[in-house]
């Protein structure tokens, strides 16, 4: 009995473990976003693309973020959007040139026009590699 109890908990442990090893970002209107910030009475679909190599031509700007698969959402007709904002405007904000390259969650985010939803910046910092400093965002704070 105590080997099954001992097998079940390191089975839950590992769950848990990988459902937070990476942040769950996703798109909705071109833009990257987070489940967290939308009405949940307001989203009329939802896709799960399970790898990069079945994303449609839309997402194919955002492969980068489907290693561990990707969602999009798509708001009713009227439905309240959060603000957006692309990146380039971001860095700008953090007295960085337009063209740096934004980290949000540890992905790395080299096209400067992508749009993402103000809403799920919970942490940002500047931070120093290889004499290049580039925007660090932190969707769940410190």
């Amino acid at each position: 009995m105590k080997k099954a109890l001992y097998i079940f908990l390191i089975f839950i442990s590992g769950m848990l473990s990988a459902q937070t090893a990476y942040s769950k970002l996703i798109i909705c209107n071109d833009a990257v976003g987070m489940m967290r910030i939308f009405d949940q009475h307001q989203i009329e679909k939802s896709n799960i693309f399970k790898s990069k190599s079945n994303l449609p031509s839309n997402l194919k700007k955002f492969d980068f973020l489907a290693d561990n698969g990707l969602t999009e959402i798509k708001l009713k007709k009227n439905a309240a959007s959060p603000d957006m904002m692309p990146l380039e405007m971001l860095n700008e904000q953090y007295g960085l040139p337009k063209n740096t390259i934004v980290f949000i969650d540890g992905y790395k985010f080299d096209d400067p026009k992508i749009n993402i939803y103000s809403e799920i910046i919970a942490d940002g910092k500047i931070v120093e590699h290889n004499s290049q400093k580039s925007l660090h965002i932190s969707t769940t704070g410190n």
